[in-house]
């Protein structure tokens, strides 16, 4: 197991932003004072809490038991019967909201298309009697490759309604991390499109299908979605256009009653090494606990119009965007195309029109539009916002203090949430009516979890103290195993707290974390990303969030490579804020040392800075450490580039290595 951090200073704004007097009063929690009597009740019986969320579902068999927990195999409302397609679409039919928009999707050619929850339903119904018609039963596996269209969200709830298995697969991927997952899954059905539209290019997602299936035995259909007009081959007898098929189904199909631990979903999340995990969630406590987090996180209103811009290929378009809001009975703002196409202005022009009221996008999307200059957002006028969020990875404050001012005029609360694929659903995170939140932490966690800061010897960690970030209490979401490798669930998420006398036996996130006086908790990053630099465990988030806060750092990633007399030397990759201006950058390089032995310490500064147009990232914006410590080791790039969004920028830096 990888050591705790040594203590470091934490660097916050010691003045917290409360959330204002207008939008507490009009908030689902909206004192200090209510949200500590909510997690007191929750504390003292966890089970009772959650029981009270799954109460608000409509259950087609009641369950007979909240929690069934047998290390680390956990079953939730044992013995009840729903359908989480039903708990999204058919209980706002009875009421106003079947007129209401449930998705309104542009396209990034500005073609605008809405739909009705009355009208969402029927779509939902007719694929999955589409799909009942190829033969598709409850536990067979559906893989979707996709872009972001309605379609992708309409492919997932018809899985939901049947009991089929989804398995969605971004629509950047290529054909052999598509054909890596089909087989792995052994996905019978394959849902994709003619051509996706992004950065004004089609992406042949039919070809790149063809080609990833000539090698998947168990692929027996291919349902295609006509969204370019691209032109596409249907093999005969396997390949069947959408909208054919849907054209031919009824407009009705009763949600099928499923077991509560019923299967819903896989989804493979890379490792650092070694083949995509399978991340399997299953039905009841997966939609518990997304909806009720999506409910309380993001205060959703009836008068809401919410925009997240995670595609669906990842948990966050899953939980927070095809689940959660939907379950709430809101209307989600889809956008098809990428945050820069036309111009750096594009969301903000999407929130304006549309009239956006909650925006959930990632620190990475952020840090972008700072480099792309503050005069874009200050075109618009912004002034439907009410909340702010941010997921994917910690934000550094600069970032967090820019993207307040800048996009929430100061007066919108910031949501900084923290969880994982194998989460399901946020785990840490402000309550925006709530929560003073400190740019930088996510603050808390939420209601009924239990989450802390630990040694290796598993006692908690004083303030200020870096340790292990670990849940100690089985949640409602939580990820169920591996698909196919139970074994390797177990070794990755609970080995490294095993149950003994002394330990339930805890769930280790990977994730080291710091807490201060408040009880806020500070994501230090992976551990697998603490250094030990002449005695020195350095943690590079930290490192990276200060180097983000010099004035002409737009983003930065920070690797170890070995050094003979340190043990290791730190190597900070940044991009900087303006590229048109002329910089002197050996000045600038010692400028950044020096400003990182002033915020943290001199140990702390990087050996070695480069200045790089971009760095690499994967398509869920999250930047791909591995390789940049493979590039500066001068070893041969090794594992899953899969997930790579632009392998030019990782040629650029082999280039300038060279």
């Amino acid at each position: 197991m990888p050591k705790p951090q040594s203590p470091l200073p934490i660097n916050f704004d010691r003045v917290g932003y409360k959330p204002s007097k207008e939008f507490a009063k009009q908030a689902h929690i909206g004192s200090a004072s209510e949200l500590v009597k909510i997690n007191s009740a929750a504390a003292k019986n966890i089970e009772k809490f959650w029981a009270a969320q799954a109460d608000t579902l409509v259950w087609q068999k009641p369950y007979r038991e909240i929690l069934r927990w047998k290390h680390p195999r956990a079953e939730w409302f044992v013995g009840g019967k729903l359908n989480v397609s039903e708990n999204c679409l058919d209980v706002h039919l009875q009421t106003w909201r079947k007129n209401k928009a449930a998705i309104i999707w542009e396209s990034e050619d500005g073609n605008v298309r809405t739909l009705t929850y009355q009208q969402l339903h029927s779509e939902v119904c007719k694929a999955a009697n589409a799909l009942k018609g190829l033969g598709v039963k409850p536990n067979d596996v559906v893989a979707i490759y996709m872009g972001m269209v309605p379609e992708a969200i309409i492919a997932m709830q018809a899985c939901a309604r049947i009991g089929a298995i989804h398995n969605v697969v971004f629509g950047g991927f290529s054909s052999e991390a598509l054909r890596e997952r089909i087989n792995d899954s052994k996905a019978t059905v394959l849902i994709t499109q003619d051509g996706a539209l992004r950065r004004n290019e089609i992406l042949p997602l039919k070809k790149t299908a063809d080609e990833a299936i000539k090698k998947c035995p168990s692929i027996q259909h291919v349902l295609v979605v006509q969204r370019t007009g691209l032109p596409t081959s249907l093999a005969r007898g396997r390949d069947i256009w959408w909208h054919e098929a849907l054209a031919a189904a009824s407009t009705e199909c009763a949600p099928t009653s499923l077991p509560s631990e019923h299967p819903l979903f896989i989804l493979y999340t890379s490792g650092s090494t070694g083949k995509p995990k399978g991340i399997l969630h299953t039905s009841a406590g997966y939609i518990t606990q997304v909806k009720y987090t999506t409910n309380v996180v993001f205060d959703m209103k009836d008068t809401d119009v919410y925009f997240c811009t995670a595609d669906v290929g990842w948990i966050t378009g899953h939980s927070y965007v095809a689940y959660g809001p939907l379950a709430c009975g809101a209307t989600i703002l889809l956008y098809e195309g990428g945050p820069m196409c036309p111009t750096p202005g594009r969301f903000w022009e999407l929130i304006d029109k549309h009239r956006v009221t909650i925006f959930y996008t990632a620190p990475t999307a952020i840090r972008a539009f700072m480099k792309a200059g503050d005069s874009w957002p200050l075109r618009h006028k912004l002034d439907s916002l009410r909340l702010l969020g941010t997921v994917g990875e910690p934000i550094n404050p600069e970032a967090w203090r820019w993207y307040h001012s800048l996009i929430g005029r100061e007066r919108c609360p910031i949501v900084d949430t923290w969880w994982q694929t194998e989460t399901g659903s946020i785990m840490i995170s402000p309550i925006p009516g709530a929560t003073t939140t400190f740019p930088g932490t996510a603050t808390k966690p939420l209601p009924g979890l239990m989450i802390d800061v630990v040694r290796k010897d598993g006692s908690s960690c004083k303030v200020g103290e870096g340790g292990l970030l670990v849940i100690k209490h089985p949640w409602p979401s939580m990820a169920r195993t591996i698909f196919g490798d139970f074994s390797r669930y177990v070794k990755t998420y609970w080995s490294e707290f095993p149950k003994t006398k002394d330990c339930s036996g805890w769930y280790f996130t990977g994730d080291g974390a710091k807490k201060d006086k408040l009880g806020n908790i500070w994501i230090i990053g992976r551990v697998d990303d603490v250094v030990n630099v002449s005695g020195h465990r350095l943690g590079t988030a930290e490192i990276e969030s200060a180097l983000v806060g010099h004035k002409t750092v737009a983003e930065a990633a920070v690797v170890a490579r070995r050094d003979d007399i340190k043990g290791n030397v730190l190597v900070a990759f940044v991009t900087l804020r303006n590229t048109s201006k002329k910089l002197d950058l050996k000045k600038l390089q010692k400028e950044l040392k020096d400003h990182v032995g002033e915020e943290i310490g001199r140990f702390a500064a990087p050996n070695e800075i480069r200045f790089a147009e971009a760095l690499p990232k994967t398509r869920s914006g999250k930047i791909m450490r591995r390789l940049l410590r493979e590039i500066v080791s001068g070893n041969t790039i090794t594992g899953d580039t899969s997930t790579l969004e632009d392998f030019s920028v990782l040629e650029h830096l082999r280039f300038d290595e060279e």
